[in-house]
């Protein structure tokens, strides 16, 4: 075989991640690249190999034919080589511990706990990988995930770490400390919106079942970015429980109502079988199952999540009718993943 048949290897990875995932944006975030270099990668491939790879159909991206039976040669080829690689740095890699992790996760959640594993697991190297790409376990370098969504990842070992709910918090100085004190206030501000688009199912379980998804205002498509916004004081926002008590508990946020809405999602200690019972994996799933309880031991003594302020009342909806807050509507799985379920 004569390797300088080879094409561009950065070509070829960019084509993997595309075929992967039939997104040129996906792949894009997955490399750390553009958009329009993903592409330019893939139009020059194309080029080298007198083929069409993609078509699309609408908005919609596909492989054509000869371009899904190079996928699969070329995946395999880089799965060897990855496998290869991970051979040789055996030595190094069994004192390492990789663990992906969503970013609005390691920072409001991980980072002020990690201290502790680290400090108590001086052996292991913990590298801890934020991005809100699923990993793959077969192609990445990682051990565990720290996946926020149903929990159906086939073939990989999955773990309940923590259930979520959702609530609207702000800052104690919004609107010049003037709180909303019923749900029926929050028409009455601004409410900072997110890719989850779980309003409706927080209005709902409010009583307010006429309430709409809200449409305007700046959209965030990260979790941590979200609730940053909240504590400049840009408005009410539907924060996660695992996210926001740290920060109310600082006293930078405020919970408004004691109103939980149901999260079709959760967090998932998710791994591949055979690394479940290595010494790093075991210490790092001791460690932060011990750290989950200790949350939710927490949640328990403030009061479920913390300081909040109780509905008052006997709040409208916007159609006129008389909606008292009740509880939380059952889960459903038939809710689009939320832009980091990962």
């Amino acid at each position: 075989m004569d390797l300088r048949d080879l094409p561009a290897l950065n070509a070829v990875k960019a084509f993997e991640a595309a075929a992967r995932h039939e997104s040129f944006s996906r792949a894009a975030d997955e490399l750390f690249v553009t958009h329009g270099a993903v592409s330019h990668q893939i139009r020059a491939l194309e080029a080298e190999l007198g083929v069409t790879l993609f078509t699309r159909e609408g908005k919609r991206l596909r492989l054509t034919d000869v371009g899904r039976r190079y996928a699969v040669r070329v995946r395999t080829a880089l799965v060897g080589l990855a496998e290869a690689t991970r051979e040789i740095r055996s030595s190094d890699r069994e004192k390492r511990l990789v663990v992906s992790i969503l970013p609005s996760f390691a920072a409001r959640w991980m980072t002020p706990r990690v201290g502790s594993f680290i400090e108590a697991n001086p052996q292991w190297d913990l590298e801890l990988q934020t991005s809100n790409v699923l990993v793959d376990f077969a192609r990445d370098d990682v051990d565990v995930a720290v996946r926020f969504g149903y929990g159906r990842y086939p073939g990989l070992h999955v773990e309940l770490l923590l259930e979520e709910v959702f609530f609207p918090a702000c800052t104690p100085d919004f609107n010049g400390g003037d709180l909303p004190k019923t749900p029926a206030d929050l028409a009455n501000v601004p409410l900072l919106r997110s890719d989850d688009q779980l309003w409706k199912r927080w209005f709902d379980a409010a009583g307010l079942p006429d309430w709409p998804e809200p449409r305007r205002g700046v959209l965030y498509q990260d979790s941590s970015n979200l609730l940053q916004a909240t504590i400049d004081g840009q408005g009410v926002a539907l924060t996660r429980r695992a996210l926001a008590t740290h920060e109310i508990e600082a006293g930078r946020l405020v919970r408004l109502f004691d109103v939980d809405g149901p999260s079709p999602w959760q967090y998932f200690f998710v791994c591949p079988p055979q690394l479940r019972h290595t010494p790093r994996v075991e210490a790092f799933h001791d460690w932060i199952f011990t750290e989950a309880e200790r949350f939710r031991n927490e949640l328990q003594r403030v009061g479920s999540t913390g300081p909040k302020r109780r509905a008052q009342g006997h709040p409208k909806s916007r159609s006129g009718g008389d909606a008292s807050p009740r509880k939380p509507a059952k889960k459903t799985t038939e809710q689009p993943s939320p832009s980091d379920a990962r």
